[in-house]
């Protein structure tokens, strides 16, 4: 079992920045998994984010390519989502996610959270106009 620990929502005006943490703790292989962000906003399907492979290889939704971030530290034990110029549009719940399986191909859409079998609590970023 993984399990993960996300921090980091809150509150912010358009144009402005958040940065979410998600702590992976659990397997000891776990380091090795794909790694992703996930959000769901009220009435809507649970979307990718963006995902970070083992490798580095990153993969990010088309609506938010070139405002966040998808990154993790040395030990791939800790991974985070850097949110620049936020919208209105990116008010949702964000959840961490785990893989011990190589990331889809395509993260974005709501056909990847499928591949995913360990899920953070959810932390709430809303942005206002």
């Amino acid at each position: 079992q993984v399990q993960l620990v996300e921090s980091g929502g809150g509150s912010v005006q358009s144009g402005g920045s958040l940065r979410l943490s998600c702590a992976a703790s659990g397997e000891r292989d776990s380091s090795s998994y794909c790694k992703a962000w996930f959000r769901q906003a009220p009435g809507k399907e649970r979307e990718g984010v963006a995902a970070v492979d083992n490798d580095g290889t990153r993969e990010y939704a088309d609506s938010v390519k070139g405002r966040f971030t998808i990154s993790q530290d040395n030990a791939k034990t800790t991974f985070y989502l850097q949110m620049n110029s936020l919208e209105p549009e990116d008010t949702a719940m964000y959840y961490c996610a785990a893989s011990p399986y190589v990331c889809p191909a395509v993260i974005g859409g709501t056909q990847s959270a499928r591949d995913f079998a360990y899920w953070g609590q959810g932390t709430q970023v809303t942005v206002s106009a």
